[in-house]
């Protein structure tokens, strides 16, 4: 009963620090230290002949499942990052649990051809297609809620009227796999069993954070 209430309160609490008394639309998430890194992964990053420009993290995993192979990388990397990515790690789960709480828009789990204004979003596992442009104010603030995994191939995110990949968050409940897609935000792969990011090809505008594993091939990241 004790752990009940405990695991309770923390929700609370995360979900709390997520809207800091703002409305869904416009809330700021929160990722606290985890908005220092391009990539964090939990038990291993491999980064094979892309770019990544920002840090490079791994936490709770050792050094060694940190893998370079002719991967440009304009940021810190393991093991000088070490301890700010065990900070990280518990900013970008706490910054996941508070995500998963919110009430939520159902949308076409594809998403092509949707020009959407900040809010939050819920949609299926249905591999994303097409192009999803978002319109929005610099400080607007876009949450999609994935029920499943966050799949896609040639699938373009466009930001207009001043929105900011920065403000942009995809939480998926399992994993993530992006193929040759040009894709804008930060991906919050936060399940403990599922939580693993993959991309090969294509460019992330953003942030790739995983309770499991990143693995990116040919792919270019910039952090925002």
């Amino acid at each position: 009963m004790k752990n009940l209430q405990k695991y309770l309160s923390t929700c609370l609490l995360a979900t709390a620090a997520l809207l800091g008394g703002a409305s869904p639309a416009w809330a700021q998430v929160l990722l606290g230290t985890a908005s220092g890194f391009s990539v964090l992964g939990g038990t291993a990053v491999t980064c094979t002949a892309g770019s990544v420009i920002g840090e490079v993290g791994i936490s709770p995993g050792i050094t060694a499942s940190f893998t370079n192979t002719g991967c440009t990388i304009a940021g810190g990397t393991p093991p000088a990052n070490n301890a700010a990515a065990a900070s990280a790690r518990a900013d970008f789960l706490n910054a996941y649990a508070a995500i998963r709480f919110q009430s939520c828009t159902q949308m076409p789990g594809d998403l092509a051809a949707q020009n959407l204004a900040p809010g939050v979003y819920c949609v299926d596992a249905v591999a994303k297609t097409g192009t999803l442009t978002l319109t929005g104010p610099t400080d607007g603030v876009w949450i999609f809620l994935v029920n499943g995994a966050l799949t896609g191939t040639n699938f373009s995110v466009v930001m207009e009227g001043g929105g900011q990949p920065a403000n942009v968050f995809w939480a998926p409940s399992a994993g993530t796999t992006m193929t040759t897609s040009v894709f804008q935000g930060n991906i919050l792969a936060g399940d403990a069993v599922g939580g693993s990011i993959t991309f090969t090809g294509g460019t992330l505008v953003g942030r790739a954070l995983a309770n499991v594993a990143v693995t990116m091939t040919t792919t270019s990241v910039i952090g925002r």
